[in-house]
């Protein structure tokens, strides 16, 4: 506890960054959840903003994680509506989200986050690619000032009925000139402060390029507003964060769970649903950022399992949307500098105190401008060197890696994620068929000696390849069959090699032996 105080001062630029990032996506997020009719009792924009909270200051202390960030999560949304439509009513939802914590607390102590060991570094990177190439694609209709979709949407087909690319040919016949001025000059103001001269600067160390940008956003559309009013931004252009008149109001926006609905058999679909896709976007995210960590820590990810456990039973009390670890805010996180787990709380804090103290201020900031920041972060996720190194490491490694992307970009996380494990699977295979064994030939007076060596593991997929070898055998020859380095050797395989020397290398005159390679005993009477 006393080191995260004592790293709160070198992490507040980091901590204001993220808050100014995860604002417009909880804001986001909690009202795509509200786009479902005939529902009693909907959530609210606040129930964004909740899981926000929750997710910095009650899982940012529980977590092992030293740079990631938790909240409410846009590919859950779907999950979300159609849970909604399920149960009939939010307060039924949030018994569910309750529930779902609860799942992965006992996963936690299970020992499941073991399942982050399996993901391959090519699709973790492909998904890192992918999230910055859709935050660009993305956030460009709202950079034009077309922001009829939801900051932080992350899926291809959108929920009215527009995909990724459509939405930017609506933004190019809906430009706005005062939302294009502010957000070249937030990205002008962003890359400037990426300049190693002006790192150099006192003040600048402190305080974050973000910051600077907004600040300058609001003042640039203040002028507008008093001399250029056509270029003015307003409205559903600016941060609309709803205003509480006074604290007592603070209970009206707050919602409980029903837990009459704990005899519906459908709450307890929903949150082993809940459970299951947000522990794997949980997982995957921790994978992601220990990769992008400078530091390289390594995030336990029991612990992590357990803390997203306990964020959501209390976001399933008071009425917030379920959490996970998102790797767009944690990506902003570290690109701000952040050294320790203080500023994931910090932003959970700010997002606190805007709610309750500073609503008016924080709705004076156009989206636009916010839209330059996560356009900058997914820069950063998606630079060229990352395709070049991919590339360099061999097409086993690339097109999964590229495919990742792809399924991503034209689909959602989990399936392109699925997608990418389907071709980094199918590449292990392939290698694992290819590489079951070694031959070497020695020629000793006209007569060839071949040497077979299989390697660690040789199961049925093999058999094919190494019955090839067998029958282009020369005959007349020397060969010995190697299974010394062998851990295990399908029945398959044993079954093919035993036949050969019993059967096949008499008729062809081969003197075959072999080295620790077990009989067996079913040969149909040979």
């Amino acid at each position: 506890m006393k080191e995260i105080f004592k790293a709160l001062r070198r992490d507040t630029p980091s901590g204001l960054v993220t808050f100014l990032v995860a604002l417009p996506l909880c804001l986001g997020v909690g009202l795509a959840s509200t786009n479902v009719e005939s529902i009693n009792g909907l959530p609210n924009v606040f129930s964004g903003i909740i899981a926000g909270i929750i997710g910095g200051v009650v899982v940012g202390f529980l977590s092992g994680s030293r740079i990631g960030v938790s909240g409410p999560a846009a590919g859950l949304i779907t999950i979300l509506i159609a849970a909604l439509t399920t149960l009939g009513s939010f307060e039924g939802l949030l018994v569910a989200i309750v529930l779902s914590g609860i799942i992965q607390l006992i996963a936690g102590f299970a020992g499941l986050g073991v399942l982050a060991n399996y993901f391959p570094s090519s699709v973790i990177k492909g998904m890192l690619a992918a999230i910055g190439l859709t935050l660009i694609l993305k956030e460009i209709p709202h950079a034009l000032g077309y922001d009829k979709d939801f900051i932080g949407d992350d899926a291809f087909f959108q929920l009215d009925g527009h995909n990724t690319f459509s939405e930017m040919m609506y933004a190019l016949n809906s430009l706005q000139p005062g939302a294009i001025v502010i957000s070249i000059v937030s990205i002008g103001i962003l890359f400037l402060f990426e300049r190693p001269y002006f790192k150099k600067i006192a003040l600048f160390k402190i305080l974050p390029g973000a910051l600077f940008a907004v600040v300058i956003a609001i003042v640039l559309n203040t002028v507008f507003q008093q001399f250029l009013p056509s270029f003015a931004v307003g409205g559903k252009h600016l941060v609309e964060l709803p205003v509480l008149k006074s604290l007592s109001e603070i209970s009206s926006v707050l919602s409980y769970p029903d837990f009459s609905f704990l005899t519906n058999p459908n709450v307890y679909i929903v949150a082993l649903t809940l459970a299951f896709v947000g522990s794997l976007e949980t997982l995957l995210s921790v994978d992601a950022t220990d990769k992008l960590d400078p530091e390289k820590h390594h995030t336990p990810t029991n612990r992590e399992l357990k803390a997203q456990g306990v964020g959501n039973i209390v976001s399933g009390l008071i009425g917030g949307l379920p959490v996970t670890q998102v790797i767009v805010r944690s990506s902003a996180n570290i690109n701000a500098g952040a050294k320790t787990k203080s500023s994931t709380i910090l932003h959970g804090l700010l997002l606190l105190i805007a709610v309750l103290f500073l609503p008016k201020v924080i709705n004076l900031i156009p989206l636009s401008c916010l839209a330059a920041v996560l356009i900058l972060v997914g820069y950063k996720l998606s630079k060229v060197q990352l395709y070049k190194q991919l590339y360099h490491n061999g097409y086993d490694q690339f097109i999964p890696f590229l495919a990742t992307i792809v399924g991503i970009l034209f689909t959602d996380l989990l399936r392109g994620i699925g997608i990418g494990m389907a071709f980094s699977i199918f590449y292990i295979l392939r290698k694992n068929f290819r590489n079951n064994y070694s031959i070497s030939e020695k020629d000793k007076e006209n007569n060839k000696h071949i040497k077979i060596v299989l390697s660690e593991e040789v199961t049925f997929l093999n058999k094919g390849r190494i019955k090839e070898s067998l029958d282009s055998l020369p005959n007349d020859s020397f060969v010995t069959i190697d299974g010394s380095n062998c851990e295990s050797i399908d029945f398959d395989v044993l079954e093919l090699i035993q036949e050969f020397k019993l059967i096949g290398s008499k008729e062809r005159n081969i003197q075959l032996i072999t080295i620790n390679i077990p009989e067996v005993e079913s040969l149909g009477g040979h």
